[in-house]
């Protein structure tokens, strides 16, 4: 079997502060939760940049699946076949996908879901995620919130509760962004401070992508 090798998407800059740096805070709505199968149903992103969130560079959008979507994934999304049914195919939507995660690090909750699924469509175009990825559970964990070995995550709805952020329009997935952005924000900036005392550099998009990887699930 032959293999192509897939071109990262262009990654930011790993050394820059979080505070001068961009996210891309992603959200996705699926058929169901089989990681090779199912398929993306929804998304919704806002931007994060010099540490505030950016309401005026938001997206949603529907994709219309393949594959019928599963009754334990209508229970929590609520988004039927025929709400689906005009809506773009994944192929057509790529483009938009990619524009909002190059020179961006990608925040999700859970991001190994997020990864999973982005992957596969970026397939498509012969393209991948890179390596700055931060997961915003991981993140908790870091910051002793959740302890270490949880069977998966506490949802976003959890964390936001825990933090005392405001939770918006849960299982929809702008409103779920939303959210994870302010997760990312309270948490990142209790990790600053944390860090802050060992090292005098401001903590990095680097630092936030190796604390995930460290405290991923």
């Amino acid at each position: 079997m032959s293999w192509r090798r897939r071109t990262p998407l262009p990654a930011p800059p790993l050394g820059t502060g979080w505070r001068e740096a961009e996210f891309c805070v992603l959200d996705l709505e699926t058929t169901g939760m089989d990681l090779r199968r199912d398929e993306i149903v929804s998304y919704g992103a806002v931007i994060v940049a010099s540490g505030r969130i950016n309401c005026g560079r938001s997206a949603y959008g529907l994709v219309r699946p393949e594959r019928t979507v599963s009754v334990a994934a209508l229970a929590v999304h609520h988004l039927r076949q025929v709400d689906l049914a005009g809506a773009p195919r994944i192929d057509d939507v790529l483009d938009d996908l990619t524009d909002l995660l190059a020179h961006r690090a990608l925040v999700a909750h859970a991001a190994w879901f997020e990864e999973a699924f982005l992957n596969r469509v970026l397939r498509r175009r012969g393209r991948a995620l890179g390596s700055a990825v931060i997961d915003t559970a991981a993140l908790l964990r870091a910051c002793g919130l959740t302890a270490v070995g949880t069977p998966r995550e506490s949802s976003i709805e959890a964390a936001a509760r825990q933090l005392g952020v405001p939770v918006h329009t849960p299982h929809h997935a702008l409103g779920d962004a939303v959210t994870a952005a302010e997760v990312f924000l309270v948490l990142a900036t209790r990790l600053e401070r944390r860090l802050s005392t060992r090292d005098e550099r401001p903590l990095s998009v680097r630092q936030l992508c190796e604390l995930s990887r460290r405290y991923g699930a």
